[in-house]
């Protein structure tokens, strides 16, 4: 609209009209990264749930910390808005993973963070375990094992990671961070102590899952893991696979079908109901819901012992 001086009232009445109007749309916005820095905290934007347990355990209060997983979503088939892209470049600090989530790996390369851990950097990736070896063919999209978070020692190093990330955006809260990060490590320390006394003394060393996401817990504890499925949750396990699985059941003389809280069930239902055994969840922490066993990765990991403690044979 183009005004003449003949149109200073209009003008200035229009002023008043979009003045009142922007006044409560503002009061309205969501929080950005701005009112975080007007508010005195950083703004860490986190891939999924692990990232986010240690990010808001080290950062405590001096960042507002989000996961662009949803809770409950699936974080191997996240998808991004527009907004969320956008989140990525305007974080202060985001933590995630390279090779575990195309859509955030996407993101990163188009908003390019000003802070980032990628996860994959700092820990060494393993290939899927061996230790039982189906032999069937069956293949997904990794690799590399992404699930390295359930192996406590490897969140020890995210925890690092990540409290020296934040020390150098704000290095006036350094001794917080540090602070923070030391109980988080010294919690994780004693996930990895109970983990390494109870299952030392398990009769049965196998365990069957929905899909094989504790390769690193495996390992580190001397367990073997045979995967319904394979690394990724969505693959649909073979006719041939199953009725593997279905033999090594049989020879190792397992107890319990594993299925765990963000997928469906009922494949490991079939097989345990066919074979007469029990089922219980064994949760890869891939997000927290009303679901859980437990509200946190220390109190879930806990759950996870027990389960494995009662299937497995363990005093």
């Amino acid at each position: 609209m183009n005004f003449t001086p003949r149109t200073r009232l209009s003008r200035w009445a229009v002023g008043l009209v979009l003045g009142a109007l922007i006044v409560p749309l503002a009061a309205c916005s969501t929080p950005s990264s701005s009112s975080s820095a007007s508010a005195g905290k950083l703004n860490v934007v986190t891939a999924f749930y692990p990232f986010e347990f240690v990010s808001q355990r080290v950062a405590g209060d001096h960042a507002n910390v989000s996961s662009l997983t949803a809770p409950g979503a699936e974080p191997h088939d996240l998808e991004l808005t527009p907004k969320q892209t956008a989140s990525i470049g305007a974080a202060d600090l985001v933590v995630y993973q390279t090779g575990f989530q195309s859509a955030v790996d996407q993101a990163i390369k188009q908003s390019t963070p000003k802070h980032a851990v990628d996860v994959a950097s700092i820990v060494s990736l393993q290939a899927p375990q061996g230790t039982v070896d189906l032999g069937d063919g069956d293949d997904d999209q990794y690799t590399k094992d992404p699930h390295e978070w359930l192996d406590p020692t490897n969140v020890e190093t995210i925890t690092n990671a990540v409290r020296d990330q934040l020390s150098t955006i704000d290095p006036s809260h350094k001794g917080d961070y540090e602070a923070n990060a030391a109980k988080l490590v010294a919690d994780l320390q004693g996930v990895d102590n109970s983990y390494k006394t109870s299952l030392s003394t398990c009769t049965q060393k196998t365990f069957i899952t929905t899909h094989a996401a504790f390769g690193y817990m495996a390992r580190r504890y001397g367990l073997n893991q045979i995967g319904i499925s394979g690394l990724s949750p969505d693959e649909e396990p073979s006719p041939t696979r199953i009725a593997k699985v279905q033999d090594l059941a049989k020879q190792n003389n397992v107890t319990t079908i594993f299925y765990e809280t963000l997928i469906s069930p009922k494949v490991a239902e079939s097989i345990a109901g066919d074979l007469h055994l029990k089922t219980d969840v064994l949760d890869p922490l891939e997000g927290i819901t009303d679901k859980s066993r437990g509200s946190d990765y220390l109190q879930v990991m806990d759950s996870n012992l027990t389960a494995l403690k009662t299937a497995n044979g363990c005093s």
